[in-house]
């Protein structure tokens, strides 16, 4: 805790460097806003770029960067680009990913293995490629942005490929999490509910989607983008230096039925 005893001053994050994937868009866009806010510098990272200028363009310490997280080599690039302008990474949010709404019956390997590229490889291969840099910086946070959809099935919704990817993400949060947690690592999951995104597009638009979410979730509605800045703050900031290996659900009660 900071000396002035003041909780707020360590939600700050000034002086740091973050990345946020899949940033052009719903959530992604909120968490470099929410960063940035707080002081971040904030390099945005997505494969639309004239989404990610339209940020950068608003926010003075957002710089866009282009990439196609599905291949190894702009990873790879991704990482040395940022260390190149910045110097540093502290703060590395993994919320690129992606669904694919089909019965597993009627899946394609070459399905699966898409969604689980994205949502599971990037963010193992980020991670690694960001350990160095954090531990020449004497530490930082990795944020996996997981789904409540990796702690429960969604049937009847069907999405067996994203349940198994996110579930996959918040076992791999874990055991980053053991492994770095001595060398000033912090690696944890924060696993949001219905919130309006691409992926959620239309959830809440139609009465049906509306009264399923009624029956089945204690809050009864979806959630709105500010309702995790404080969940992500709290895992990125100075505010978070004694826990690690953690799943942050927020999702209006839908696990704890």
């Amino acid at each position: 805790m900071s000396e002035s005893m003041d909780p707020l001053a360590d939600m700050r994050l000034d002086g740091r460097v973050a990345i946020v994937t899949g940033a052009s868009s719903g959530l992604g866009a909120r968490f470099a806003r929410t960063l940035h806010a707080a002081g971040a510098t904030v390099v945005a990272v997505a494969r639309r770029t004239e989404r990610l200028a339209q940020l950068a363009a608003e926010l003075p310490r957002v710089h866009p960067l282009t990439a196609d997280l599905a291949d190894d080599a702009a990873r790879e690039r991704m990482i040395e680009a940022v260390v190149d302008a910045h110097g540093r990474i502290d703060v590395l949010v993994n919320n690129a990913g992606i669904l694919v709404r089909v019965a597993a019956e009627d899946e394609s390997t070459e399905t699966f293995r898409s969604v689980m590229e994205i949502n599971v490889v990037a963010p193992w291969h980020l991670s690694k490629l960001v350990f160095t840099h954090m531990c020449s910086a004497g530490g930082g946070s990795i944020i996996n942005i997981a789904s409540m959809y990796g702690l429960v099935a969604s049937a009847p919704i069907k999405h067996a490929n994203y349940c198994a990817s996110k579930g996959a993400v918040i076992s791999l949060t874990r055991e980053l999490a053991a492994q770095w947690a001595r060398r000033g690592i912090r690696v944890n999951a924060l696993a949001p509910g219905f919130f309006p995104s691409e992926i959620t597009a239309g959830l809440g638009d139609d009465e049906s989607s509306r009264a399923f979410i009624r029956a089945n979730s204690p809050i009864p509605r979806l959630g709105t983008e500010h309702e995790l800045d404080g969940a992500l703050l709290l895992l990125a900031s100075p505010a978070n230096t004694f826990m690690t290996g953690h799943c942050l659900v927020v999702d209006g009660g839908w696990t704890a039925r």
